[in-house]
């Protein structure tokens, strides 16, 4: 039977998920029903051999459900056979080659029937490991050669045992693409460059080799706020070469949740920017930019006057008396409320932020409270030029 290939796979909308087959269902719907918001449409999960070799059974369908339960919610799924990430190159002899059968065929015949699976990534990351990258200088080209054999021969094994769904391989770097490229059926990169010129040199490297190997290509892992990859300028050039793609990733938490992800555990997302960029609307970063006015109808000077009112004292000997903190923190949210809207402040902090923690103490500190007051008082002072 042909293999059931696509000459487009610009219509992947995926998303990094982890090890979903771990978690709860109803986790797990609850997760993805925030990514069809977005019309997402796959995922991409890593498999663990050690966790497969602890229970296989229990592994297997943990795995099946999973498939089942992302293709109900409307996704398909690319499972990740092996991680480079951190491999134990023990893998990689010539003794594991039938343990290593043994897990992908148990995988394999229990997945490549069912309707979601959309691609087989039989490793993700191979270079991208201690093995490779802090070996030797002498031992580096001898390591590659042992990494690409293994490589090669598990995308072979694959397509020995299903001949329908298609192949790739997660590449770190575009130079890696090549020495594993007549083995996949499409080609897989990833691309974390921190300027749209390097960005844009490893979407035209990439283009070069399917245009000249016949093959579509993909991107499986973009955006990261610590790598100065933001998902606004990731996803643009994605979509500016009609390339399907995975970002990384769905969920804020964990090791990574400090620079990857899109929502929080309770539906809530870090920042608008990434949820517009997914959805196909990019910053205007030119010079027809125009500058938000929080006083453009009066409102900053209304919210001062707000703010000096709430933190008026009432002063007369034997009677001294300051506003509630609620009073003083209804001020705080409007003028917060500008600030925000009007970008004036970093969002890494928000100032609502603040007052939701202060209105969540049964007893708010009243210096932190006006603190707070005089703070945003001060700064829309500064924005808006007031005197």
């Amino acid at each position: 039977m042909a293999k059931n290939l696509k000459n487009d796979y610009s219509f992947i909308r995926g998303v990094c998920y982890g090890l979903p087959y771990l978690l709860p269902v109803e986790q797990v719907k609850r997760e993805l029903v925030y990514g069809r918001k977005l019309n997402l449409n796959s995922t991409r999960i890593w498999l663990v051999y050690d966790i497969y070799k602890e229970n296989p059974k229990k592994f297997i369908d943990g795995l099946v459900t999973y498939v089942r339960t992302a293709n109900q919610c409307g996704y398909t799924t690319m499972p990740i056979l092996f991680n480079g990430n951190g491999i134990n190159p023990a893998i990689l002899e010539e003794d594991f080659i039938s343990d290593g059968e043994a897990y992908v065929k148990d995988v394999v015949d229990a997945l490549k029937n069912e309707q979601g699976v959309i691609m087989w990534d039989v490793m993700n990351e191979p270079s991208c490991n201690d093995y490779i990258m802090k070996c030797a200088p002498e031992e580096k080209e001898e390591r590659y050669d042992k990494m690409w054999k293994f490589v090669r021969h598990f995308c072979n094994y694959v397509k020995s045992i299903d001949d329908e769904i298609p192949v790739t391989v997660g590449h770190t770097f575009k130079e890696d693409v090549e020495p594993t490229i007549n083995e996949v059926d499409v080609i897989s990169f990833h691309d974390y460059f921190s300027t749209e010129k390097a960005v844009r040199s490893t979407y035209e490297y990439v283009k070069a080799l399917a245009d000249k190997y016949g093959k579509c290509m993909i991107n499986s892992e973009m955006g990261c706020l610590g790598r100065a990859n933001p998902y606004d300028l990731a996803l643009r050039v994605c979509e500016e070469y009609k390339t399907g793609w995975y970002i990384f990733e769905l969920m804020i938490g964990g090791y990574w949740g400090d620079i990857h992800g899109i929502f929080y555990s309770d539906g809530t997302i870090r920042d608008g920017n990434i949820v517009a960029a997914i959805m196909g609307c990019y910053r205007n970063r030119t010079e027809t930019a125009i500058k938000p006015n929080a006083n453009k109808e009066g409102y900053a000077i209304r919210g001062i006057n707000m703010l000096k009112d709430a933190l008026e004292e009432k002063t007369e000997v034997f009677s001294a008396e300051r506003k509630p903190a609620e009073e003083i923190l209804e001020a705080c949210e409007f003028c917060a409320n500008l600030l925000e809207g009007c970008e004036m402040v970093p969002m890494y902090e928000p100032p609502t932020a603040r007052i939701y923690r202060l209105r969540s103490q049964s007893n708010p500190d009243m210096v932190e409270v006006r603190k707070l007051a005089y703070e945003l008082a001060g700064l829309l002072k500064d924005y808006c030029q007031l005197i």
